[in-house]
C-alpha cells in the first residue's frame, strides 16, 4: 500500500483500525501499524490528524514489543522445560521430535 497517495483523514482511519485489530490477538498488526505510520507520526510536518496517529503509533509499538517479549519468553521456557513437564509438555507440543537413533 502506498500511503503517500492516501489522504490524512483516511490514514487516521487505517491507523485506528490496525491499532484496534491488534487487540484481537493479532500483534502483527501493531508491528505493521508502527512501521507504516512512523514517518507520518514523527517525521512529517504537522497536520491535523498527526497527534492521534502519533498516539496510535506509540501504543502499537509498545504493544508489539510487549507481545514479542512475551512470545520469546514463552518459547525459551517451553523449549527448555518441555521434557521436564512430562505428558503436559507432550500435549502442548504440536510435533514431538523423534530423537536420535
Amino acid at each position: 500500500m502506498d500511503l503517500s497517495k492516501v489522504k490524512d483523514d483516511r490514514k487516521l482511519e487505517i491507523c485506528r483500525l490496525y491499532y484496534k485489530g491488534g487487540f484481537a490477538f493479532l500483534p502483527f498488526l501493531w508491528a505493521v501499524n508502527f512501521v507504516w505510520f512512523y514517518r507520518d507520526a514523527f517525521q512529517r510536518p504537522a497536520f491535523e490528524e498527526q497527534k492521534q496517529i502519533k498516539r496510535y503509533v506509540i501504543f502499537s509499538g509498545i504493544g508489539a514489543l510487549i507481545w514479542s517479549i512475551a512470545l520469546t519468553t514463552w518459547i525459551v521456557i517451553f523449549q527448555k522445560y518441555r521434557v521436564d513437564w512430562g505428558t503436559v509438555g507432550d500435549e502442548l507440543t504440536f510435533l514431538i521430535p523423534s530423537g536420535s537413533l
